[in-house]
């Protein structure tokens, strides 16, 4: 049985790289959105709609006077005052991995090392749209290596599940903020669910959730929202939708509750968060509409991750 530190520790190590891979994810798409010509603006610019996102609006406003590109992606990638921006993620993921380090492989401790190197040589300041791409590039293939080195070579006990509760935990929240913000931010008033802009913005999405292809299979057809939101809210399927990751947390909290031979709050609670979205379906979440039902998935997911730190990581 792990103490509590270390489980914490691997928990939120876990929850740090997600959170800036995630964070790189949904600047990617700002940038792609950018590069529409300026009539085919949002209701909100871009940028902006990059910050609130990561539900960091109140802490932006009260350092920077306007939510543009540079300030934006400042914000977001490289700013010690913003906890979740990518530089800060990977600075308490990499204190994280050090104090956890027998916990964890070589190949994982590497990956998060070299991240942590490569982000600390780059620079916020003019950096062109060529360069930004390189750079979170690099951020996703920093935190795919780490978690392609945790599920190839850590061993299957209960600091793997505490691990892996911490990834998916994270991924769900990152997949309701993503879409959350399409749905109430970027389309403009002035155009219709449906048209050309709508059709842009939902690749858009799906190419952050690295989801496009995964449609193209799933459904082989051109791409409409209501799809694109079942895509990524209860397929099962898809490793980012919301179903999936409460799968995944049901799942290792079972294996949890196996290996200590008890069950507590945190297996109820995640029992009664996966039922909720298995026994939906994309006509009643559009039924009690998008907006009310990914603000309970963002509720039901915090409830979940403090119920899991006060069972097992106090």
């Amino acid at each position: 049985m792990l103490l509590s530190r270390v489980a914490a520790d691997l928990y939120w190590l876990a929850r740090y790289v997600e959170r800036a891979e995630n964070t790189a994810r949904i600047l990617d798409v700002a940038s792609r959105l950018s590069a529409m010509p300026s009539n085919y603006g949002g209701a909100t610019n871009e940028w902006e709609s990059a910050m609130l996102a990561t539900g960091g609006e109140f802490l932006f406003r009260q350092h920077y006077d306007e939510p543009s590109r540079r300030n934006v992606i400042h914000f977001l990638a490289f700013a010690h005052e913003n906890p979740a921006s990518i530089r800060c993620c990977l600075d308490v993921a990499r204190r994280s991995a050090r104090s956890v380090r027998t916990a964890i492989t070589g190949e994982m401790w590497d990956a998060i090392n070299t991240g942590w190197l490569e982000i600390h040589r780059s620079q916020s300041e003019h950096m062109t749209p060529r360069q930004l791409a390189e750079f979170l590039a690099s951020v996703k293939e920093a935190c795919l290596r780490f978690d392609g080195g945790a599920f190839r070579t850590m061993l299957r006990t209960d600091a793997h599940a505490f691990f892996r509760l911490g990834t998916y935990v994270e991924r769900g929240d990152a997949t309701a903020r993503i879409l959350e913000v399409k749905y109430h931010v970027l389309l403009p008033h002035s155009h219709t669910v449906g048209g050309g802009l709508d059709y842009f913005q939902w690749a858009s999405i799906l190419r952050a959730a690295s989801a496009l292809t995964a449609y193209q299979w799933v459904f082989r057809h051109a791409l409409r929202p209501w799809r694109v939101a079942e895509l990524l809210t209860v397929r099962k399927e898809l490793p980012r939708s919301i179903a999936n990751c409460a799968e995944n947390v049901q799942w290792f909290l079972d294996q949890l509750a196996n290996d200590y031979g008890r069950q507590g709050p945190a297996q109820r609670a995640a029992r009664a968060y996966h039922a909720r979205l298995a026994n939906t379906s994309i006509d009643a979440i559009y039924a009690e509409g998008l907006h009310e039902f990914l603000q309970g998935v963002l509720a039901e997911n915090a409830a979940l991750s403090e119920a899991i730190e006060a069972q097992y990581l106090s």
